[in-house]
């Protein structure tokens, strides 16, 4: 299971989800998705700008849980 921690991160960095989606340049909508974890994929270049706006890793915003 991957879970979303983009939440966590916006917050450490007191980003507003309208700033960071006017930074990636995505729909309010869309980034409310992917930090809710209602999303199934997301794309590579969009991961990109928003760890290049946030200055974190992908690692910071997606963790990896065993579900056994």
């Amino acid at each position: 299971m991957i879970i979303v921690r983009l939440d966590r991160v916006m917050a450490d960095r007191k980003v507003k989800l309208n700033e960071l989606a006017e930074q990636v340049d995505i729909s309010v909508a869309n980034l409310s998705n992917l930090k809710t974890g209602k999303v199934k994929a997301v794309r590579f270049s969009t991961l990109e700008a928003i760890c290049k706006a946030l200055e974190c890793q992908p690692g910071d915003i997606l963790e990896y849980q065993d579900n056994e």
